[in-house]
């Protein structure tokens, strides 16, 4: 396959706009006589004018010999096998050798599915590791828009799979067989949902066909890799948008099961538009700059129906701030046969939840005792959000936002890192710690 080269004078990558590092990276392995070119998403995005988040760089060297090339890096992967480039301790520059797809390189077969490439029956990739060359390796990417290279050596793109054109179209295609692409990899389903809502690309009729049919192998896909991909998706920038799409395709009910089943069929209901403005918050709050951790995420996500169900355990006694803190736990814990949550965003997510009666009770005026928490201010965001949803507790926001500001809006670890005292003989045990957080939730003039 001959590629379509695009010289230096007929595009707009330039230079200035890739970060120092990357340019470092993709120097030093051209000095070292390899081939280095900028692939994927930073490539899509300077054509797109946008600002890569990251600078991925694909190359002919091994592992190995990236290591030696570059002693601040390390190497890491079992499915793949990468090279990370360390700059300080926040910087990483990734490099992947070219890559081919089982049916590029003929191997024996002890070779091909012990060392390099693992698939099961159904189609399932579940480890490659195969080497290639260029075109082999943009001939296996997901989407044709990310299949572009940015050669250091001449600076020209690089196109073999038609990316340029669909870029130029707005359009989001699989490369090859979408099908085959959605069995092999499942989760290729969910990044074409946040490409298209981030980027406001059209779905090629063949992909969008593909991702219909084969939407329910997304239940077969690693739950860690789930997770990842649900905290890239909904902070892309256009949550709302990716909702939408999520619930068109039906992968939605995929990954949220329980949620799924609540919010029903219908896409206009009050439920689901509940959950819309909720995404929508987290798109605004993230524009302007303020953090929107994963607990709060989840809150905003599944709080309308863990409400609910909590109405109908404080139907029957029990005490508001424990039944919410209960139905959220329980239902993260049948979510977490899809989508590995961690314990700590699990917790914290029912935290923020149980405190909101404690929030409200008294116009506010009972919430101080819960400034030194950690979850304090997501839970003062989660009540602002409450706020303008609904148009009551008005006054109970203010006065504990006047709380929050009171504490600087320092964390409960912050806060506790400034006490003397809190060395080992100080820390308690997690059963009593669960046991306060339950008692502090609570209404004083609770019975």
């Amino acid at each position: 396959m001959e590629p379509v080269v695009i010289p230096r004078s007929e595009h707009t990558v330039s230079r200035e706009n890739i970060s120092p590092e990357a340019l470092k990276v993709l120097y030093g392995l051209k000095d070292s006589g390899y081939l280095a070119y900028l692939a994927g998403g930073g490539v899509r995005d300077l054509l797109l004018g946008r600002k890569p988040k990251d600078y991925d760089v694909v190359t002919n060297a091994t592992p190995n010999e990236v290591r030696k090339v570059f002693r601040n890096s390390r190497l890491i992967g079992r499915r793949f096998r990468l090279a990370h480039v360390f700059f300080g301790r926040e910087k990483i520059v990734e490099v992947a050798t070219f890559r081919a797809s089982g049916s590029d390189v003929e191997e024996p077969e002890s070779l091909q599915n012990v060392n390099h490439r693992l698939k099961r029956d159904d189609g399932l990739i579940l480890r490659d590791n195969l080497f290639g060359s260029p075109e082999q390796d943009a001939v296996r990417r997901d989407f044709t828009v990310n299949a572009l290279f940015y050669n250091i050596h001449d600076y020209s793109i690089i196109d073999y799979v038609g990316g340029l054109q669909d870029l130029r179209k707005g359009i989001l295609k699989f490369i090859g067989d979408p099908g085959i692409r959605c069995v092999e990899d499942p989760v290729r389903m969910v990044r074409a949902v946040r490409f298209a809502a981030m980027l406001g690309f059209q779905f090629d009729p063949a992909t969008a066909v593909a991702i219909r049919e084969h939407h329910g192998k997304l239940a077969h896909a690693n739950r860690s890799r789930l997770y990842e991909e649900v905290q890239k998706l909904f902070f892309c920038g256009a949550a709302q948008q990716a909702y939408g799409l999520l619930r068109d395709f039906g992968l939605f009910a995929i990954l949220f099961p329980e949620i799924g089943s609540w919010l029903g069929p219908v896409p206009g209901g009050l439920e689901c538009r509940r959950v819309s403005q909720a995404l929508q918050q987290v798109d605004e709050w993230r524009h302007e700059g303020r953090q929107v951790t994963p607990a709060l995420l989840f809150a905003l996500m599944f709080g309308g129906m863990h409400e609910v169900q909590a109405d109908e355990l404080t139907a029957k006694g029990e005490h508001p701030g424990l039944a919410l803190h209960s139905v959220t736990m329980q239902h993260f814990g049948g979510l977490t046969e899809r989508v590995q949550v961690p314990k700590l965003v699990r917790y914290r997510t029912a935290e923020i939840l149980a405190s909101q009666p404690r929030l409200i009770s008294e116009g506010g005026t009972r919430a101080r005792p819960l400034a030194c928490r950690e979850f304090f201010p997501e839970a003062v965001s989660y009540l602002e959000f409450s706020v303008r949803l609904s148009g009551q507790n008005g006054a109970a926001l203010e006065r504990v936002k006047a709380i929050l500001e009171e504490a600087g809006g320092e964390s409960g670890a912050e806060a506790r890192g400034n006490r003397p005292g809190r060395g080992r003989r100080g820390r308690r045990s997690k059963a009593f710690r669960e046991r306060r957080d339950s008692v502090a939730l609570q209404p004083q003039n609770s019975p």
